[in-house]
């Protein structure tokens, strides 16, 4: 993995998102990594002296660790590529896609993959056509069970799952808490699995799938970042062909999106072994109790390494762009 000399990469984390200090812990984490393999890091805010300073120090590679609308929505990878720096990740309108949810199912669903019946909410239809009848319609519809979340984020803030429907209502306000529009979503019952997609130049690989199991039996935010609440079985407990299957699932999402270097998958297979795409994140958790680095280990790879595989891989893409053009 290791073609570059002594690298100068520029990690971006933190923000103000939601996700910021899940961010400084991912920052850290690959900033660790790189560092581990003698590269030169230097780890910073994405603040308004950002741009000034991709122009006066030119770093070889940015790795952005940014969770949230400031790292995934596609805006500040757009001024990366404006500002003529490599970084790590999906391209702009990729991200764009990506972080709205609806969207990405719509665009998953057209290749073919499986994802959940759902509607899509903006808050001002329930002003328009009145919070009683749009709710009645959405019970008649698609019943219960539900899952209920913003139609853009990550963490699982503001998601709720609704088992009896007159929670429904306490849901969609929590969802609007965290954006305009709500996702809401028949739920599937099944195993809930992470499939990590790395690309290092060879084709996107999916990496061990990872099981989820919550001691509370919802893998909500708390659940996620502190150590004992959840227990992840990496591989996943599958049976083989079902575990191939979720693996070509995740790669056919990923693809479909059009990601690049690395992506996380979210699926729940159900009990006859079909995999259901619920989302995809461009910028995934790397904290000490996330997902992607329990499946990069389980797949026999250091941390660091992959870090900078990563790196050196966003440097190629773009000196090939730029030999393209």
């Amino acid at each position: 993995m290791n073609d570059f000399e002594r690298l100068n990469v520029l990690v971006l984390a933190g923000g103000i998102s939601h996700e910021r200090d899940v961010s400084l812990r991912s920052g850290r984490r690959v900033a660790d990594g790189l560092q581990s393999h003698g590269h030169r890091v230097t780890m910073r805010e994405p603040d308004a002296e950002l741009l000034a300073y991709l122009r006066e120090e030119r770093p070889d590679v940015v790795w952005p660790a940014l969770h949230g609308a400031s790292g995934e929505n596609g805006a500040l990878r757009a001024l990366l590529a404006a500002s003529g720096v490599p970084y790590v990740g999906a391209e702009p309108e990729p991200a764009r896609v990506a972080w709205l949810k609806p969207i990405a199912k719509t665009v998953v669903a057209r290749a073919g993959v499986p994802t959940p019946q759902s509607v899509t909410l903006p808050r001002e239809t329930f002003r328009e056509l009145g919070a009683n009848a749009v709710l009645s319609t959405l019970r008649d519809f698609l019943g219960a069970p539900l899952v209920v979340k913003p139609s853009q984020g990550g963490s699982a803030q503001g998601v709720t799952i609704v088992d009896d429907e007159s929670d429904l209502p306490r849901a969609m306000v929590t969802a609007y808490t965290y954006a305009d529009v709500a996702l809401l979503e028949r739920k599937v019952v099944g195993t809930e699995v992470a499939v990590t997609v790395l690309d290092l130049g060879d084709g996107p690989q999916a990496l061990p799938a990872v099981e989820i199991a919550p001691n509370q039996g919802v893998y909500s935010f708390e659940a996620r970042y502190n150590a004992g609440e959840t227990h992840f079985f990496t591989p996943a407990r599958l049976a083989a062909e079902v575990a191939e299957r979720a693996a070509r699932t995740a790669v056919a999402a990923h693809n479909a999106l059009g990601l690049r270097h690395i992506s996380r998958v979210d699926l729940i297979i159900d009990a006859e072994g079909t995999p259901w795409f619920l989302e995809a994140n461009v910028l995934p958790g790397l904290t000490e109790t996330s997902l992607v680095p329990l499946a990069i280990q389980a797949a026999g790879f250091d941390l660091g390494a992959v870090y900078v595989g990563l790196a050196e891989q966003a440097i190629k893409d773009f000196d090939q762009a730029l030999l393209s053009r």
